[in-house]
């Protein structure tokens, strides 16, 4: 076992963190006697005290039990603990907007069938995820909703069985994990990402540049719906209005790259964002460069979200039915503590088109077919349902 001195989580929930990995594995199995104060000394060189304050908390956690002059031994679980009403659910950012809906939908949702919420916030990062992760498995929570992380598939995926090991159902929402079938709540990406960008040429537009980040299934999905619909036109991709990234979103150093995307304007006659957020801060930098959309630079973005009515901004964009996400996850994850069984579920919900007028016509227009044409007239006439 390695302890990381330069590490800024403690030395006591790192060592605790190993011991609960352990137990969970079937390392340390039920009635084992874990190892001594001395042993773990020699092995780690920590302090007794930090070593006592891991084996407390796991010993008030029901993970251990002191036995006196005989040692510490791994707890059995006990076979009936009655019925938990604590849920979690795990997101990048709890103050965004998409958050917020998504919670407010899953919490309405727990709330009418008796259940509570815990909200965790990871920061789009696999240590916080792994911290908040052994935090609200000493909860005794009854399941976990999780959008993944913008780490790897084998890091999402290793905090996804810690839950597992434990039988308690996960349920994944918005983002998926490559590499595993597990139960999963989202909306039509590649379709909303089509149907858009069919809006754009619609409009007379060829030259669409389109920025969102590739570290993410859904952001993946818009992408490939975006390239579709420039294929289907004739519209050949071309790399230079390609402004994807591989990170999670941050605002600051996005705020640059908007500056370097609009830097090349002279290329495209729009910009695709990937979400309104990457959209609000490309508008932002344009009124500050003195560009005006759209009468010099068209702009759509993609979520719908409530922040986009607050700020003014005359958007554009794809509705996501976000609330919706949230029961829907919520009401799969019931099933599943319920005792449903079967293969995973994949629900995918419908989203929309919402004209808010960020979008100029241009000389020459690129008719759709008649399908699309009745999309995008149906998407019109609700558009005031659109907005939150």
């Amino acid at each position: 076992m390695m302890i990381d001195r330069n590490s800024p989580i403690p030395q006591y929930y790192q060592l605790q963190t190993w011991l609960i990995e352990q137990i969970e594995q079937g390392i340390f199995k039920p009635d084992d006697k874990i190892p001594t104060e001395e042993e773990i000394v020699e092995k780690t060189g920590l302090a007794r005290a930090t070593i006592r304050q891991a084996i407390q908390n796991l010993v008030n956690s029901g993970y251990l039990i002191r036995k006196r002059r005989l040692g510490t031994f791994v707890l059995r679980p006990e076979k009936d603990q009655g019925k938990k009403t604590i849920i979690a659910v795990m997101v990048h950012d709890i103050r965004s907007g998409y958050a917020s809906e998504f919670l407010r939908g899953a919490g309405d949702e727990a709330a009418r069938n008796g259940y509570s919420v815990l909200l965790c916030n990871t920061d789009d990062l696999y240590v916080h995820a792994d911290f908040h992760a052994s935090q609200i498995l000493n909860y005794g929570i009854s399941g976990l909703i999780y959008m993944p992380t913008a780490a790897s598939a084998e890091k999402n995926s290793a905090i996804v069985e810690r839950f597992r090991r434990r039988d308690i159902p996960v349920i994944l929402f918005d983002r998926e994990i490559p590499g595993q079938n597990l139960d999963f709540v989202t909306s039509d990406n590649y379709r909303g990402a089509y149907d858009l960008t069919c809006f754009l040429i619609a409009k007379g537009h060829r030259k669409i540049a389109i920025t969102l980040s590739t570290a993410f299934s859904s952001e993946n999905a818009r992408f490939m719906g975006y390239r579709q619909a420039l294929a289907d036109h004739g519209i050949p991709f071309d790399p230079a209005n390609n402004f994807t990234f591989q990170e999670r979103l941050i605002e600051s150093p996005f705020e640059q790259f908007a500056r370097k995307i609009l830097a090349h304007r002279d290329h495209y006659t729009a910009i695709f964002a990937g979400s309104d957020a990457m959209a609000h801060i490309i508008y932002r930098i344009s009124r500050e460069l003195g560009i005006a959309i759209p009468e010099q630079l068209s702009l759509v973005g993609y979520d719908d979200l409530p922040v986009t009515n607050m700020h003014r901004i005359a958007l554009t964009t794809i509705h996501q039915p976000i609330y919706e996400m949230g029961q829907e996850s919520m009401k799969l994850l019931i099933l599943r503590m319920n005792g449903e069984r079967g293969e995973p579920t994949r629900i995918e919900l419908r989203s929309h088109l919402v004209d808010r007028g960020s979008v100029l016509a241009i000389k020459k227009a690129y008719p759709l077919t008649d399908s699309q044409n009745q999309k995008l007239h149906d998407a019109t006439d609700s558009k005031n349902e659109g907005a939150h």
